[in-house]
């Protein structure tokens, strides 16, 4: 429904398919304070239904979103008021600083004529909503939804459309949904489905994989005497196949990754973000520290009278099969290579509990990675492997007050580098997100995870 949507409403703000934001009901924003943005809004919008589209449409959804629980309320959870300056400008006050703020203002714009009174759930509005997207709904129906061309749409000399009709089917079970596309009665189907083609088989259509919201990692805990070496990081980061996790855990069904943005971000590209799996360079990080291989197969080191081995516990969800199954390769492939690992395994509550006091050596762990390009979870106070450096500190400072692309790819590939020589993380994989379509359905689709339409204006079968 997320994707649906975007046809039918549209946000102050949009993300590109290499998720850089630009203009859609805003067109200008600008940072006032640490505390405060200025939004100004385009004049030329009408609601499908003929009004017009003002400021105070943005603070009753801002408003709305505040007060129920909604997929978007992620996104104003540090707005604690709009203010409005005009019919086409608005002063968003926030609790605290919030960097590269307008990939928050991506929810969608609700009519406040239309809703206000509403319940949300339970209003026969939603059956025919209100939007000022490219399209509009004009019918529902139990078996499917139909969306029609929207000629009242803002931009639509610029973006003229060709599609004048989109038809939403809605099956009751995901078996059907399948057969429909084999026999060629869908044209597009959008799934996190990692076994897709074993369902649709191969032929027939095109299938474009993504890289999907899910990242995994390991955090190194640096308040662990062996993890407070770089070398230690380096040695375990060149020791690990992650091909070998992705084919043999997941059957190809994810894709490897090496930096929290490599999803597509434009911050993120034409860079080379891996450490490589290299086990001789593992070996000569340690060695030129100063660690030597034993007769017994593992690493030692001796300093102040003291022998050190390099063993380690990998902390891991019991209930997550996957993921211990990644543990347990992990555990294989550094052991093969003189690291002693221990897995541990723990309940939900008891990961939650060692993760929020950090007490674990090494944790593998999944987040669900936001649009904005903001690294405060990996670099910020209190982050997951208690990990501080100065250079990056700054870098963060300075990318958070500045719009200059230039400006933002320099300083980003220079986290990337940092990230890549220091290693307070190891990227893993990311989930696999898929968007089919069949050979009749023409046009170019540049799909990601925050929209399977970019260019659907240029669409045609």
């Amino acid at each position: 429904m997320q994707d649906i949507t975007k046809l039918i409403y549209e946000p102050l703000v949009n993300l590109t398919s290499d998720y850089k934001p630009e203009a859609c009901l805003a067109t200008e924003w600008a940072k006032q304070s640490d505390n405060s943005y200025l939004v100004k809004l385009r004049e030329n919008v009408r609601w499908s239904d003929g009004q017009r589209f003002t400021s105070e449409d943005v603070r009753f959804t801002i408003d709305r979103l505040k007060e129920i629980s909604s997929i978007y309320s992620y996104n104003v959870q540090y707005v604690v008021g709009v203010d409005v300056i005009d019919d086409y400008t608005v002063k968003i006050n926030l609790d605290r600083d919030v960097p590269f703020f307008e990939y928050y203002l991506t929810f969608p714009i609700l009519s406040k004529d239309n809703y206000e009174g509403e319940d949300f759930s339970t209003t026969a509005k939603n059956s025919q909503p209100i939007g000022t997207g490219k399209y509009k709904i004009t019918t529902v129906e139990s078996s499917n939804i139909v969306l029609e061309k929207n000629t009242s749409w803002w931009n639509i000399k610029e973006k003229p459309l060709t599609l004048e009709k989109i038809i939403v089917n809605l099956y009751s079970s995901i078996g059907e949904l399948y057969n429909s596309f084999k026999i060629g009665n869908l044209d597009l189907v959008a799934t996190d489905n990692t076994n897709l083609a074993e369902y649709i088989g191969t032929i027939g259509y095109t299938p474009k994989e993504i890289k999907g919201r899910n990242h995994t990692f390991l955090a190194f805990n640096m308040q662990n005497e062996l993890l407070s070496r770089q070398e230690v990081r380096r040695a375990i980061s060149y020791s690990i196949d992650k091909d070998n996790i992705v084919s043999t855990v997941f059957n190809n069904q994810c894709i490897t990754s090496s930096f929290p943005l490599d999803y597509g971000s434009r911050l993120c590209q034409n860079t080379d973000t891996s450490s490589g799996y290299n086990t001789e360079q593992a070996k000569r990080v340690l060695e030129e520290a100063g660690w030597t291989y034993s007769r017994s197969n593992y690493w030692q080191k001796t300093e102040n009278r003291r022998t050190q081995r390099i063993e380690l516990n990998l902390l891991v969800k019991s209930s997550d099969s996957a993921r211990v199954s990644v543990a347990e390769n992990i555990k294989t492939q550094l052991e093969s290579q003189g690291i002693r690992i221990n897995v541990v395994q723990v309940s939900d509550e008891e990961y939650t509990s060692r993760i929020n006091n950090k007490n674990y050596d090494i944790a593998l762990c999944t987040l669900t990675l936001s649009t904005s390009p903001d690294l405060t979870t990996f670099f910020g106070d209190g982050n997951l492997s208690n990990y501080s450096n100065d250079e990056i500190i700054n870098i963060m400072n300075e990318v958070k007050n500045t719009t200059d692309e230039n400006i933002l790819k320099e300083k980003y590939n220079r986290l990337i580098e940092i990230y890549k020589s220091d290693v307070p993380y190891l990227s893993l994989y990311n989930s696999k997100y898929t968007v089919a379509y069949n050979s009749g359905l023409v046009g170019e689709l540049t799909p990601n995870w925050f929209s399977s339409f970019y260019g659907i204006e240029g669409w045609y079968k």
